[in-house]
């Protein structure tokens, strides 16, 4: 007689109660659970609470929350019940994690499924949660893709968990009901995953990559990520879209805002791709049945190749401690526990490679209690997750480094330029001893200035894109550069004399700076961390008198755009905030351009002259009658006299 095929039968013939299904499993088979939050609740409630009757199972898993804690068993046993293989690529360090390193198996996750497929690592059992078929037969996987999708494809045994909260997500995240071997009809409220705790450095780390982020870019979000950080960073961005790993609340907040449209992926254009969702239930709600989601598997979702695919594909990942040379740790927090950090160097190795990609870790520079650093000299009681050759662009709270070709001198010196304050003393003295930096380089006052973003900004002119901000010390070999490109008339109207030689002690106190009483601003063309420094405005306290003596240069090919202009204006903001009198500066009688540039300020100007040097200053004190400012397309170089500015030192 010809078997039945038709699949609304067999879904019928195919059901049993969860104690059935887990009576099908085999001493010495090895056991997957469905990961994150599609974790089959029910059973693997019913495979705990029946353990007792097994021996040597293997449970395969990304790493979890576990809610129901299967790990005890196994530590009760001594394994001799239970062995756990959790996926995951971070530090044991946390003591959730340390306890059960044992079962740790360290693997990319988009290297995870071909482990399955190809036997090398066989699946006897799977047990995965779905939604309940649709009129053809077809059951999705739901909120966990994955590598759910390649257990189930290769498992010898598929036992679903058929429940109606299960969102029906569009994409390759279907099984048949052909394909499974038992159907558990069980009804729960699916796992969900709070709001990452707000940090207020986690907030200012979102306003520090905010312009690292373009119009138009293709996002990876961490769940590691806090909801206002995020939103910081990208709310008031436009067209921005999504691949990435996990969806979570934030990502669909972004969509609903219209800041995510997805037009200009490159790739996929359109579609919010993952390969899972964590969250809440509005999440999950959002999910279903929505033509602009498509959930993929961990192979297609976490290959390099295909994320090298998109246009301005940025990772955004959090990090646990970098150290000085740029190894990177991350650990599973407990609200991201679901996730774990198996698929950053996917999402790393793919932004790397991808048309204007861009890596970026975040990192708070101390732990929750600011008692210690999480930028470290070196890296030694915590796994390494991500390689000092693969790391990019680092984000504390204090500042934004890109680390990429940069020599070990120039990456410590720019890590502790973005670490904590109260920890630079130490990480510049552990790099000396461990020969970083070289003999004669000190420690000056300026490495505890906090870097002020504030006065970051970004003009357009002549259609390129100049960024103005304060000088910082990974800025010492371009402003050297910057002199040694200057004209040689340039060079004597900035020092009174004909110089050929910036060497790097001479212009070490432009770009080791306090930010108060000594600031440099900067105008910068290029990309983040190897721009051209084509402007350069600086000023030093008298603390005798509370003046600020400006100076400037500009490039020959930008001067007449109006950059002096602009960092005068700067330099007198900063005054203003720092509680400096006023701006005081020294020059030839006859520099028209410096008259005009001190008439842009909203001050009285005095004028005087000291033997043969012009003395222009104002007061913050003294405004103008007239707030209207003047406008000059005249840019200057400034010299002086006695401070270190005046002995024609840059």
């Amino acid at each position: 007689m010809q078997r039945n095929n038709y699949w609304a039968d067999r879904y019928i013939e195919k059901q049993k109660t969860g104690e059935e299904a887990i009576r099908l499993i085999r001493p010495g088979q090895r056991v997957f659970i469905g990961s994150s939050c599609g974790e089959p609740q029910h059973l693997v409630r019913v495979l705990s609470e029946a353990s007792s009757y097994f021996t040597d199972i293997e449970i395969v898993r990304l790493l979890s929350l576990e809610s129901t804690p299967l790990t005890l068993i196994a530590n009760k046993t001594q394994d001799q019940i239970l062995n756990i293989r959790s996926f995951y690529l971070g530090s044991a360090k946390p003591k959730s994690l340390s306890r059960n390193m044992r079962f740790i198996t360290p693997m990319n996750l988009s290297a995870i499924p071909r482990l399955f497929k190809s036997r090398k690592l066989p699946i006897h059992v799977a047990l995965i949660q779905v939604c309940p078929p649709d009129d053809f037969g077809w059951m999705s996987l739901g909120i966990s893709v994955d590598i759910t999708m390649a257990a189930a494809r290769s498992a010898d045994i598929v036992i679903a968990q058929v429940n109606p909260r299960m969102p029906r997500v569009l994409g390759r995240s279907f099984i048949h009901v052909n394909d499974v071997d038992v159907l558990v009809e069980y009804e729960e409220p699916l796992l969900t995953v709070g709001k990452a705790p707000e940090l207020e450095s986690a907030n200012n780390i979102g306003r520090m990559i905010a312009r690292l982020i373009d119009d138009g870019s293709t996002l990876q979000i961490s769940p590691g990520t806090t909801p206002i950080a995020t939103m910081l960073a990208l709310s008031d961005k436009n067209d921005l879209g999504i691949h990435s790993q996990y969806l979570t609340n934030d990502i669909m907040n972004l969509y609903a805002m219209g800041v995510i449209t997805n037009r200009y992926k490159g790739y996929n254009d359109g579609k919010i791709v993952a390969s899972c969702a964590i969250g809440d239930p509005n999440l999950y709600e959002f999910v279903n049945d929505n033509p602009a989601i498509e959930f993929h598997p961990s192979e297609y979702v976490n290959d390099p190749g295909v994320i090298a695919r998109h246009r301005n594909m940025v990772c955004l990942n959090v990090a646990t401690a970098i150290d000085l040379t740029g190894q990177v740790a991350a650990d599973s927090l407990p609200y991201n526990q679901f996730s774990g950090v198996t698929g950053m160097m996917d999402f790393i190795h793919g932004a790397a490679q991808a048309e204007g990609g861009k890596s970026i870790l975040m990192v708070p520079s101390t732990d929750s209690r600011g008692k210690k650093s999480r930028i470290v000299p070196m890296l030694s009681d915590m796994a390494v997750v991500v390689p000092r050759a693969d790391v990019h662009y680092v984000a504390t709270e204090y500042g934004v480094f890109n680390l990429f070709g940069k020599s070990f001198q120039e990456r410590a010196l720019g890590m502790i330029s973005i670490a904590h304050p109260d920890f630079r003393d130490e990480l510049f003295y552990e790099a000396k001893k461990m020969g970083l930096f070289s003999a004669e380089r000190t420690l000056t006052e300026s490495i505890h200035g906090i870097y002020p973003v504030s006065l970051e900004e970004v003009r357009k002119i002549d259609g390129e894109s100049v960024t103005i901000r304060p000088a910082k010390p990974v800025d010492e070999r371009r402003i050297q550069e910057h002199y040694y490109s200057l004209d040689k008339n340039d060079v004597i109207s900035r020092f009174f004399h004909e110089k050929t030689s910036f060497l790097r002690n001479q212009v070490e106190g432009i770009s080791q700076i306090d930010y108060v009483k000594n600031l440099s601003m900067l105008a910068v063309v290029g990309e983040f961390g190897f721009g051209k420094v084509v402007a350069l405005g600086e000023y030093l306290i008298d603390e005798n008198k509370n003046m600020a003596e400006v100076a400037f240069s500009v490039n020959r090919e930008w001067q007449g755009k109006g950059l002096a202009r602009i960092l005068i204006l700067k330099l007198a903001e900063a005054a203003r905030e720092n509680g400096i009198s006023g701006l005081i500066a020294y020059t030839s009688h006859d520099n028209m351009a410096m008259k005009n540039l001190f008439k842009v300020l909203p001050y009285k100007v005095k004028t005087a002259f000291d033997d043969d040097v012009l003395v222009l200053s104002c007061n913050i004190s003294e405004p103008k009658e007239s707030n209207r400012r003047i406008h000059s397309r005249s840019d200057c170089f400034l010299t002086t006299r006695k401070s270190p500015l005046r002995k024609g030192k840059p």
